[in-house]
C-alpha cells in the first residue's frame, strides 16, 4: 500500500513542477479528491448508495471536485488544482491528467449503450483546462483536448483536439508528444489552428496561380497555332 501511493505520488511529481516533496503532492486536492473516491466507488459497489454520496459530497465540499460514486477510475490520475467533475458512467484508465475546470459530462441514456451516458477516457490521455467532454465516446489513448474545447465525438489514439465543435489539429502529433505538454495545448505559433488555416488557404492559392498560369500559357499557345495556320 505505502508504495503505491509513493509510485502515486512520483506521477504526480512528474506532471507537475511545482512540488518539492511527496509531503507537498499529498496537499493537492485532487489527491484527497481521488482517495475519498476510492472509498465512495467501494460503498457504490457494496449498494450502500447513501453513504457513497455522502462521501462524494463531503469530498466535494473539501476539495472543489465532484467525482460521482459510480465513477470507474484507474492508477495515478492526477487533477491539478480541482473544479473538476466527473459522471456516474466515466471509465478512467491509468495515468489521466485532467486540469481544473474540464467536465467529464453525461448526455441522455438513450444515447449509450446500456445506459452508459459519459465518457470513457484512455490510458495517458489529457483532459486541459474548461473542457468538455460529453456522452458515452472515447478519447484514445494519449490523446489531448486542448482548452476549452468541446468534444462529442470520438477522438482517435494521439490526436490534439482544439475548439468548438473539437476538432483535430493539423501537425506532426508524434513531433510534439516527445515530452510532456502541459495542458495539452502547444503554445507554439506553428501549432495554433487559425495560422495552420491561413496556411493551407496560402498554399491552395498558389496552387490555384499556378495552374491559371499553366491554362493561360496553353491558350496562348493555341492562339499562336491558329494564327500561324
Amino acid at each position: 500500500m505505502l508504495e503505491q501511493l509513493k509510485q502515486y505520488l512520483d506521477s504526480i511529481k512528474a506532471r507537475d513542477p511545482a512540488p518539492r516533496s511527496r509531503w507537498e503532492v499529498l496537499l493537492y486536492p485532487g489527491v484527497l479528491a481521488v482517495g475519498m473516491h476510492r472509498v465512495a466507488h467501494w460503498l457504490y459497489e457494496a449498494e450502500m448508495h447513501f453513504l457513497a454520496r455522502f462521501v462524494n459530497h463531503l469530498s466535494r465540499f473539501l476539495t472543489a471536485i465532484d467525482i460521482h460514486p459510480g465513477a470507474k477510475i484507474g492508477r495515478n490520475l492526477f487533477i491539478d488544482h480541482g473544479f473538476v467533475v466527473i459522471g456516474e458512467t466515466t471509465e478512467i484508465g491509468d495515468n489521466v491528467t485532467i486540469y481544473q475546470g474540464a467536465t467529464l459530462g453525461g448526455t441522455n441514456p438513450t444515447n449509450g449503450v446500456g445506459g452508459k451516458r459519459h465518457p470513457t477516457i484512455m490510458d495517458g490521455a489529457m483532459i486541459s483546462l474548461g473542457a468538455a467532454v460529453l456522452g458515452p465516446i472515447t478519447v484514445g489513448p494519449r490523446a489531448r483536448i486542448g482548452a476549452n474545447a468541446v468534444v462529442t465525438k470520438d477522438v482517435a489514439e494521439g490526436a490534439i483536439m482544439v475548439g468548438i465543435p473539437a476538432k483535430p489539429m493539423l501537425m506532426d502529433v508524434k513531433e510534439i508528444q516527445k515530452g510532456f505538454v502541459p495542458y495539452g495545448t502547444p503554445c507554439s505559433e506553428k501549432f495554433d489552428p487559425a495560422t495552420q488555416k491561413l496556411e493551407i488557404m496560402r498554399c491552395e492559392l498558389e496552387t490555384m496561380r499556378k495552374r491559371l498560369d499553366e491554362l493561360l500559357a496553353e491558350r496562348a499557345d493555341d492562339k499562336g497555332k491558329r494564327e500561324s495556320a
